[in-house]
């Protein structure tokens, strides 16, 4: 029999879906927002780089991802986790991509991708034991810290990429600038007066039109690839040839996966914590399904691995839509996007200081949220050496020269490319390497225990046990 706990977050959560199903119009406009805070196209373009493909596949690859993160995300909303979870190209592989591509072959590439990708959505369903491995492995501290390092990791990229756009350096700086505070104006407006929350709601929008527009009156807008593209072109499975299968190679994609679903968990938790609706076992397990199947699509299709985007949490935060409908709408956006390269050329021909200067304020609303689901846990030293170690580890990891990474074994090379899987495995071991004291109740400044207060907090975001 249900728990009163159990039955009031069930009834609060039937509630919380039968209110936030916003029209199909509302649904696209909030669902285009997330697509065009996702910056999908530049993980393609990075792994086509290192793969030297020539424009013709690089284009083609940028499609396969569209379509493979669409359908992977509808499966996730609307099947799977059913959270307004957003899935997109991961960064944390395109190193071991790119190297297996050059070494043995776009197939063998392809081929790493999919033994993982079914092993994962495996420890879903049927076996159900992600959420096992979740609890034991990632409480809440642990994934509010990856949060928070996720936010950290990517926030150096966007202002790096403002300072080296092609351009002028001030111009760039300017329109970054003037689209950050386009953003933070239409935040404040849409959550001080009652009458303009519409103007919250498309806050991403607005800043990335008006940033475009603005940066057109300096030269900075290229529309040449959006006249040579065509209009329509379809998908087909295996665009880059018949995968082949190599044991080394699929077990470094296998061992990089695991660093994803760290990376993912975190934004399940912002989402769950943003939204109000706990991450049961079931949600757990279905996050887990639906992430496998969509890396599984991804590499069918020619794509890279997804993953749940962060980014998309902090536009449900800027947004405060709470439902997956327009997630989902999101979703159906990529697919047709990926059938119009025209449509897809014209996205990507916003001005990089633009899409930056937004995306770096998102990274500090995705970091704020990190901190939002740590802020009831006591800040012991424990705790605190568990927050602030991963921070300090992914920074070490940012700025450690090129020059040296290059230097180090395939699988250390590969790992440390990426900052924020560095402050994850970090946040991992420490939880289990720094004991936790048991017996020792904090108290507030009421003389109040805190203990059973987090307890309950715990349970009611993850719907688990401590």
């Amino acid at each position: 029999m249900k728990s009163l706990l159990e039955e009031d977050q069930f009834q609060r959560n039937q509630h919380l879906s039968k209110q936030e199903r916003p029209r199909v119009l509302k649904s696209l406009m909030i669902g285009s927002q997330h697509v065009l805070a996702m910056d999908l196209f530049i993980p393609p373009i990075i792994l086509a780089g290192l793969l030297s493909l020539s424009v013709a596949n690089t284009a083609l690859l940028i499609q396969m991802t569209f379509l493979a993160c669409g359908i992977a995300t509808v499966i996730q909303a609307g099947f799977a986790m059913k959270l307004p979870v957003m899935q997109g190209p991961s960064f944390i592989p395109l190193s071991a991509l790119a190297a297996i591509g050059t070494t043995s072959g776009l197939g063998a590439m392809i081929g790493s991708l999919i033994p993982g990708a079914i092993l994962i959505a495996l420890l879903g369903y049927p076996f159900r034991i992600f959420s096992k491995i979740i609890q034991s492995f990632i409480p809440k501290l642990v994934a509010g810290t990856v949060i928070i390092v996720v936010g950290v990791a990517l926030m150096p990229s966007a202002i790096q990429s403002i300072y080296t756009a092609s351009g002028h350096f001030g111009t760039n700086v300017f329109i970054a600038a003037l689209s950050m505070g386009v953003l933070v104006v239409c935040i404040y407006i849409g959550e001080t007066f009652i009458s303009f929350k519409f103007v919250k709601l498309f806050s991403v929008i607005l800043a990335l039109t008006i940033g475009t527009v603005v940066a057109s009156f300096f030269g900075m807008l290229d529309f040449s690839s959006v006249y040579t593209a065509k209009w329509f072109a379809m998908p087909h499975l295996f665009a880059f040839g018949v995968p082949t299968f190599e044991w080394e190679a699929i077990m470094i994609v296998t061992f990089l996966y695991f660093i994803i679903m760290i990376e993912t968990t975190g934004t399940w938790f912002t989402v769950s914590n943003v939204t109000g609706q706990p991450l049961d076992d079931r949600r757990l397990n279905g996050g887990a399904l639906g992430e496998g199947i969509g890396c599984l699509i991804g590499a069918c299709f020619g794509g890279t691995s997804v993953t749940g985007y962060s980014s998309n949490a902090g536009v449900v935060a800027i947004t405060g839509v709470k439902s997956r409908y327009p997630v989902i709408a999101g979703g159906i956006i990529l697919i047709a996007l990926s059938m119009m390269p025209k449509i897809m050329n014209a996205i990507a021909s916003i001005p990089a200081p633009v899409v930056n200067g937004v995306f770096a304020l998102v990274c500090v609303v995705i970091m704020m949220n990190g901190f939002r689901v740590v802020k009831d846990i006591p800040f012991s030293e424990r705790n605190m050496l568990m927050i602030g170690i991963p921070i300090m580890l992914t920074l070490f990891t940012i700025f450690l020269p090129a020059e040296i990474i290059e230097k180090m074994p395939d699988i250390i090379h590969y790992l440390l490319s990426s900052g924020m899987a560095v402050g994850a495995l970090a946040a991992v071991i420490l939880n289990k390497l720094l004991p936790e004291k048991t017996n020792h109740i904090i108290r507030n400044v009421n003389n109040k225990p805190l203990t059973n207060h987090v307890d309950k907090h715990y349970e009611t975001i993850t719907g688990g046990k401590r």
